[in-house]
């Protein structure tokens, strides 16, 4: 059985979306939806965002910078794969390209090879060029842009 939607105020909605964007960096999309879920009309919805902007609880760039530079760091995402994350929470191509800065080039080629070089211990194939082939792939999938993998590919190996 499905649990109970909570419907609150938005005194009673206040607190707890302010320990929901104090607790990580949030984007707009996401903590619209959670008001939503505390059962807030749209008017109140706008209102509470407001809030938390002026609060300085809610700001996309910092969010987009945070997002970016941890998947990086974390998961080793490449910058495709963080771009379209972005997107997908409906953030300007602005805080972007600001969230795409957080990430060196410098760490950015390292992780691309190392990733490369620990896919590749993975591989059984002989041939080289089918090795070269699903190191591609998995870096392209990984979110790494294909010319900057051929190119630390034609490098390498």
């Amino acid at each position: 059985m499905e649990k109970q939607k909570q419907k609150l105020t938005p005194q009673q909605a206040k607190p707890k979306i302010e320990h929901f964007c104090n607790y990580q960096e949030r984007c707009h999309s996401e903590v619209t939806d959670k008001l939503y879920e505390f059962g807030l009309h749209t008017d109140e919805v706008n209102e509470l965002l407001g809030y938390l902007v002026k609060k300085g609880l809610l700001n996309e760039e910092r969010f987009a910078r945070a997002f970016a530079g941890g998947k990086f760091r974390q998961k080793q995402w490449g910058k495709n794969k963080i771009r379209r994350e972005l997107k997908m929470r409906n953030l300007s191509e602005y805080c972007i390209k600001k969230g795409l800065m957080e990430i060196d080039e410098a760490d950015y080629r390292r992780t691309l090879k190392s990733l490369a070089e620990k896919y590749e211990r993975t591989l059984k194939d002989k041939l080289s060029y089918i090795r070269k082939q699903k190191i591609l792939k998995h870096l392209v999938q990984k979110g790494y842009e294909y010319e900057l993998c051929l190119e630390m590919l034609s490098e390498s190996y």
